[in-house]
């Protein structure tokens, strides 16, 4: 057995614990013992704060590559899409690689120990299978495991370029051509050693209602996440309701997508009536702050969905920034200023999304918390830094979830295994690797 001795961790609530032990055996928590003012002979040392590891439950890798090159200038969301697009055309298996392992690798340094990608970059540019018609998938799980975190693969059905619409030239590498070539795609994946599979509706207008019911399906067939992109923009509940005379999320539900394994992403402009579906199912409702304040999306109203019954997770979705303390502060703060009016989640609730439940919701329940029987995956916060110099151990989740940033976060351990030590990746000169991929795809 290992043990990990904790200046103070976070096993729940507003107050940091001092003198933790942290036994593992294996992948697995086996005990915590707290009241240990001095470190057992031969433990490792965890100066400052230790947290569960941070779960980035939405994440597009490849939009890494243009991080500060649309930002500025006047536009939204439609007029961002087509930078996507051009970003996405110029990947294959090996650049998609090559740049998921250092975005990956910058998740690390940032304290995350799982992603879930929703991926839908599949084919080759013009829509032609690859010969494994899974290679980009496959990129993206190696650049995981190589990175040292876990992965959810969430593979994405997407199939119409938008209600009723074709998929365009730009959108054909994204498209199995209909939903049973999805299907026979999807049933090759398989989940292994830090690797699940779940699926992802992209969008209702990337698929239509029929064909959201087949996804549905497989993943309540086989228990596994299944996410969509929900109300990120209000044209797309007006193309909807025209359409359909339905929300998004109503449309959704009676596809047979809403449960606890359902995790909606954005939902930045839900109806009550939304808001209430998913309360009774105890979904998940992922907000990327950072990504919809960049896009102009909107601030989700993330007090009333928790208080209609929805769990809250965190993802960097985009890159616009990697900090999981970011977008999970910004949660309560962007919040204030739509609703002028401070505390609408508390700090504890936060670090919860960001942890437990965010990892509850790419498919990993056995990880998100320091308890006897989880995953030992773990990430270190340094007090030694000016945001948490002095910082008061019975309030530190709020000190934590409001002053924290990805440059506090000092060791990340997933498995029991160190991936990020004294602030440096174990296995990749991440920032090289970063100027390498871009470059790369920008030559080609």
């Amino acid at each position: 057995m290992t043990d990990f001795w904790c200046e103070y961790a976070w096993l729940g609530g507003d107050a940091a614990t001092a003198g933790v032990v942290i036994g593992i055996e294996g992948e697995r928590i086996v005990t915590v013992r707290i009241g240990c003012a001095e470190p057992p002979e031969g433990a490792t040392v965890l100066p400052g704060y230790t947290l569960p590891g941070l779960a980035n439950a939405h994440s597009h890798a490849f939009q890494r590559a243009f991080r500060g090159r649309t930002e500025a200038g006047r536009g939204t969301f439609w007029t961002w899409r087509e930078r996507m697009y051009e970003a996405a055309s110029r990947l294959d298996p090996d650049s998609y690689f090559a740049l998921a392992r250092a975005t990956f690798g910058e998740m690390a340094l940032a304290g995350v120990t799982g992603v879930g990608e929703f991926h839908y970059v599949h084919h080759a540019p013009d829509g032609t299978p690859y010969e494994d018609p899974n290679a980009m998938g496959a990129a993206v799980i190696a650049a995981a495991r190589e990175a040292g975190i876990r992965i959810t693969l969430i593979d994405t059905c997407y199939l119409h370029g938008g209600i009723g619409e074709e998929v365009t030239e730009e959108q054909r590498r994204f498209s199995d051509g209909s939903v049973e070539a999805w299907v026979g795609r999807v049933d090759a994946l398989e989940s292994g050693t830090a690797v699940r599979v779940g699926a992802a509706i992209h969008s209702v207008r990337a698929v239509a209602p029929e064909e959201a019911s087949v996804v549905a399906a497989w993943a309540n067939e086989r228990g596994v996440p299944l996410h969509a992109h929900v109300s990120e923009q209000p044209a797309e509940n007006v193309a909807c309701q025209t359409t359909y005379g339905r929300t998004p999320t109503e449309l959704l539900a009676e596809a047979g997508a809403l449960s606890e394994r359902f995790a909606a992403i954005h939902v930045t402009h839900p109806t009550d009536a939304d808001r209430a579906l998913l309360g009774e199912a105890r979904a998940t409702v992922c907000l990327c702050p950072t990504t919809e304040r960049d896009l102009a999306d909107g601030i989700g109203p993330a007090a009333a969905l928790r208080e209609a019954g929805t769990r809250l997770a965190v993802g960097s979705d985009s890159q616009a920034v990697i900090d999981i303390l970011e977008e999970t502060r910004a949660i309560e703060l962007d919040e204030r200023l739509a609703r002028l009016e401070r505390g609408n989640q508390e700090a504890a609730a936060l670090l919860a999304a960001a942890t437990e439940d965010g990892h509850r919701a790419i498919g990993w329940p056995e990880t998100g918390a320091i308890e006897r029987g989880r995953f030992a995956d773990l990430v270190n916060l340094s007090a030694g830094g000016a945001r948490l110099a002095g910082i008061a151990p019975a309030t530190a989740a709020a000190s934590i979830v409001f002053a924290a940033t990805a440059a506090d976060v000092t060791n990340v351990i997933v498995g029991g295994e160190f991936v990020v030590r004294d602030g440096k990746h174990l296995r990749l000169d991440v920032a090289d690797e970063l100027r390498c991929s871009i470059a790369a795809l920008d030559r080609a």
